[in-house]
């Protein structure tokens, strides 16, 4: 197998992040609006939208340094999203990033929020987190143009594929919505970024540290507390409480709100705290038996007055 330049794969990878860079709560507790959308973001190229969710929830949750475009674009050079009739390969590879079964073991714990329990192949959101660790263990955690061509030439062994995987996500990075008020992609922030890689942590009332969850989960300012902590370099530290949290940093206007934001609202006294991740969403650890989540910021939380605070 002849390698391809590394120095092309080196402007491709650099310029799917530039793009994806530069593109531009809770639930309401009777379930009526607010609906969570998984940082969905609107319509990106030929992504379904639940497939869109998955790249954009396990990209940052399961390898810091992957693009959740790399990710989509595997799924499509695989299965095309999920939509190939069978999903099987002549080789024995199944389900929608096309596993076989004995190296998806590998790659199938913990089982992803949402996923099939014993994990599946078939199973999208087990795939896709799957094949996120498996690009992660094999050099895309670097986050570099060298580690990601050995990371999806671990994938499939060729340098065509890699080519085609390179290219794809460049046509998704460009084809993200963009302009004011756009903002779809809050997940290349640091911030937020750390907030996703706890998806699916149950709330815990005074739950969470600025190093992790305690008590099993986090409750609002417990999951702020630790993503400004550890998206900032841990440079960072946050007081504990939402109302405390309402004075740090500086204020910010609601249209200019940027992901990474702190949003405190004046529920029960300035009682609840998330971080914007652009887009119209916010992370959140909303409440007792729920768990952190992505959501949207229409319907129930405009019932509330908002201060947004700027940390960074």
């Amino acid at each position: 197998m002849g390698a391809v330049a590394l120095a092309l794969i080196g402007v491709l990878v650099l310029f799917v992040a530039a793009v994806a860079n530069g593109a531009a709560g809770h639930q309401q507790e009777q379930g009526t609006a607010g609906a969570q959308i998984s940082m969905q973001g609107g319509q990106v190229g030929d992504i379904p939208p639940k497939m869109l969710a998955l790249y954009r929830q396990a990209a940052p949750a399961a390898c810091r340094g992957l693009d959740w475009t790399v990710l989509a674009a595997i799924g499509k050079v695989e299965t095309d999203h999920a939509r190939n009739p069978s999903m099987r390969s002549y080789a024995g590879a199944v389900g929608p990033m096309q596993f076989l079964p004995s190296t998806f073991t590998g790659y199938a714990y913990p089982v992803p929020p949402g996923g099939a329990n014993p994990p599946s192949p078939w199973d999208a959101t087990d795939a896709v987190y799957a094949a996120a660790r498996m690009l992660c263990a094999n050099g895309a955690k670097t986050g570099t143009s060298k580690g990601l061509y050995t990371a999806i030439y671990s994938y499939n062994h060729a340098d065509w594929y890699v080519r085609k995987v390179l290219a794809q996500a460049k046509t998704y990075a460009v084809a993200q919505p963009s302009g004011p008020g756009a903002d779809a992609d809050g997940s290349s922030n640091a911030i937020v970024k750390a907030a996703l890689t706890q998806l699916g942590v149950p709330y815990v009332w005074g739950g969470g540290t600025i190093n992790g969850k305690s008590g099993g989960g986090f409750d609002c300012s417990g999951l702020t507390s630790y993503a400004v902590y550890q998206g900032t370099g841990r440079r960072v530290v946050l007081p504990r409480t939402s109302q405390e949290q309402r004075h740090v940093g500086t204020s910010v206007p609601r249209d200019e709100m940027q992901p990474g934001d702190l949003i405190i609202f004046n529920k029960d006294g300035w009682g609840h705290v998330g971080i914007y991740a652009g887009g119209g969403r916010m992370v959140d650890a909303p409440r007792p038996g729920k768990s952190v989540e992505v959501i949207s910021l229409s319907g129930y939380w405009q019932n509330y007055a908002w201060d947004i605070r700027r940390v960074t």
